[in-house]
């Protein structure tokens, strides 16, 4: 098992694991208004993995093999929740007890999963529930060979964002005979803005300095903004959403500005603007007002209505 070292920013170094799909310059070689040179000014000081501690997003850089840096993505997502010093040592302490991750959750039964995480918990998340999760996991590694090849089998070219495949996946996940699972899955059909599962296809489907990427087969256009209560301020102050709840719809809107300003990758500047109010050296007011009179897509994005 990799040593998983959390703490100055040091997990993995400063290195991406494999070649960084990132292009020099501004994204799609579009006309560069004044929002998107703002946008991209905040991308190139902060997206870099200096910057990621404390992030749960750090547990995922030791594992080079795609199976088992899926199945750890998936974990740290699903505990990040609470206190984020909470949080990392939730991780690490399931992790401890994995060694390999894709490997055991694949060969284990829900019994011996079970076992394993006796006594832990986070918050309201028993070790139980995290040996239902990785249970869920560990069998459709077993059907489909990866997490991955699970989640496109409900992903269609047709479709335009990830929700209709991260619905189906969430199902294969839990059992739905005993809605096992459920308790620490979302569910995007419910209306939540399922903020952690969309960090989770952040992380394994970009690729540069911050996310780690392994999912080749999803394309970045179609992945859904991870809405928590900074990103909607944020949203609500660049006149991205009206909505004043962070759900699904809000996320939605969102992602349709971002999308924009960059269609190929609307999540490219999601790690560098949630850092704003988050390190003590950023302005986040500072940031919104020089942006004023600059988001240009307020009108053209809103007149499109969303299904969900």
């Amino acid at each position: 098992m990799p040593a998983v070292q959390v703490g100055q920013g040091s997990i993995g170094g400063e290195e991406p694991i494999g070649p960084v799909r990132e292009r020099s310059g501004l994204p799609d070689n579009q006309g560069v208004t004044p929002l998107k040179r703002e946008l991209e000014r905040l991308y190139r000081l902060y997206n870099h993995r200096r910057y990621v501690h404390p992030d749960p997003l750090e547990f995922l850089y030791p594992w080079r093999d795609p199976l088992d840096r899926e199945v750890v993505g998936l974990l740290a997502a699903c505990l990040a929740y609470g206190r984020v010093r909470q949080i990392l040592d939730s991780v690490a302490g399931v992790l401890h007890r994995l060694e390999s991750p894709a490997k055991v959750v694949r060969e284990s039964s829900l019994a011996s999963l079970q076992k394993r995480l006796s006594g832990f918990r986070h918050r309201f998340t028993t070790g139980e529930a995290v040996g239902w999760l990785l249970h869920g996991a560990g069998r459709q590694i077993e059907r489909h060979g990866s997490l991955q090849k699970c989640f496109c089998a409900g992903l269609k070219e047709e479709d335009s964002k990830v929700l209709p495949a991260l619905e189906a996946f969430v199902a294969a996940l839990a059992d739905e005979r005993t809605n096992e699972g459920y308790w620490v899955l979302p569910r995007p059909a419910a209306g939540s803005a399922c903020k952690r599962l969309h960090l989770f296809l952040r992380w394994m489907v970009r690729r540069d300095k911050v996310d780690p990427g392994g999912w080749e087969r999803v394309p970045a256009s179609k992945l859904i903004v991870p809405l928590d209560v900074h990103m909607h301020r944020i949203g609500r102050a660049l006149g991205w959403t009206q909505r004043k709840q962070a759900g699904v719809r809000a996320a939605l809107d969102v992602t349709n500005a971002l999308r924009s300003i960059c269609p190929s990758d609307p999540l490219r500047y999601d790690f560098a603007l949630t850092r704003l109010g988050i390190r003590p050296e950023t302005d986040l007011e500072g940031f919104l007002k020089r942006c004023e009179g600059k988001s240009e897509v307020k009108q053209q994005w809103r007149v499109k209505k969303i299904r969900v």
